[in-house]
């Protein structure tokens, strides 16, 4: 509330700003970058994106994005009764086949998705409708699943940008996309080429702190696994080790970011599976939580992780839509049961 004789007007823009627009819903957001010239640098830096979306990590904010076949819906999550709400529909502002959308990366709002039947890249942002086609008649910005990897991040400019690596006939390519300049550029890839390799399997880029991490997984028992790093700013590639998990069966590492902290659920196991949760600091893994053998479950309940924060509990959700919930409370891992 404002004090007597004070009036909106009265208030210094980096107030309105930061203190009032920070709170806003984002389709708000986007109509006041209209204002003014000044309202729309503050409200483009990448301070206020920060600041925007950790106010809006609540609870009661939470929504998750489903897309199947020619429709996509946002739904909200009931924690309290661990349900989905009643859903609302989003239309594609863009031509799309049946079943032809896949979010490939997403970063504070802005998804980067790949049309199944064209392999085209877009940028896409739900909220405001506004998308934008990345590939070019040069053959940049097509994706091709189990080849390429793709991370969406922010650079010390706050220009959004996207990371595609590639491998054509034998041919590696790395190539970054600048949306403030709407070109793309390659980059060289200083590490092993074989990781580019068929054999192995990379995941979508997850960025934080600067950097983006993606887990690079040979396709078989006993293979090699490691995280691959990208310094946004100096454009380097660096390699760190995977966590200490056995190696018997088949390990998978799902990236998550919470509050800038790189975690990483690293699972392994065929018939019976384990899962620990690590994090990272400087360049090596601290375990945080561990569980007991889980029977066995659906292979894509730990290949495809989601993950929400609230109240102190992780809930986790599949690319088939199931929630699961762990509670954090429980040391050692007691507890990682279906809730939907």
């Amino acid at each position: 509330m404002l004090n007597e004789g004070i009036t909106m007007a009265d208030l210094p823009v980096h107030t309105i700003v930061f203190e009032i627009l920070t709170r806003v819903p984002a389709k708000d957001v986007g109509r006041s970058k209209s204002v003014c010239k000044q309202w729309y640098v503050l409200l483009s830096t990448q301070d206020f994106v920060r600041i925007h979306c950790s106010r809006l990590l609540v609870s009661s904010n939470q929504r998750v994005l489903l897309i199947d076949d020619l429709t996509c819906s946002v739904h909200p999550i009931i924690f309290q009764s661990n349900d989905y709400g009643p859903s609302s529909i989003v239309t594609f502002p863009f031509h799309h086949h049946n079943n032809d959308v896949s979010i490939l990366s997403l970063l504070n709002g802005l998804l980067c998705v790949c049309l199944n039947h064209t392999y085209e890249l877009l940028l896409w942002n739900p909220t405001t409708t506004t998308f934008k086609h990345l590939s070019t008649p040069d053959s940049h910005g097509f994706y091709i699943n189990n080849l390429d990897a793709i991370g969406l991040y922010v650079d010390a400019d706050d220009d959004y940008k996207v990371l595609h690596i590639k491998y054509r006939s034998g041919v590696l390519g790395v190539y970054v996309y600048s949306r403030e300049v709407d070109s793309w550029r390659n980059i060289p890839f200083i590490t092993r080429q074989e990781y580019l390799s068929p054999h192995f399997n990379w995941s979508a880029g997850t960025f934080c702190g600067g950097t983006l991490y993606f887990t690079v997984c040979e396709c078989w028992v006993g293979g090699t696994n490691l995280v691959i790093c990208f310094d946004v700013n100096s454009e380097q590639f660096k390699e760190i080790s995977f966590p200490p998990v056995p190696s018997t069966g088949m390990v998978q590492g799902v990236l998550v970011n919470v509050k800038n902290e790189l975690h990483m659920f690293a699972s392994t196991g065929m018939f019976e599976m384990t899962i620990d949760l690590w994090t990272l600091q400087w360049d090596y893994w601290i375990k945080v939580l561990s569980c007991p053998p889980i029977p066995p479950i659906s292979l894509s309940l730990w290949c495809d992780i989601t993950h929400y924060v609230t109240n102190g509990n992780w809930f986790l959700m599949t690319k088939l839509g199931k929630l699961f919930t762990i509670e954090m409370d429980m040391k050692p891992f007691e507890c990682f049961y279906r809730v939907t």
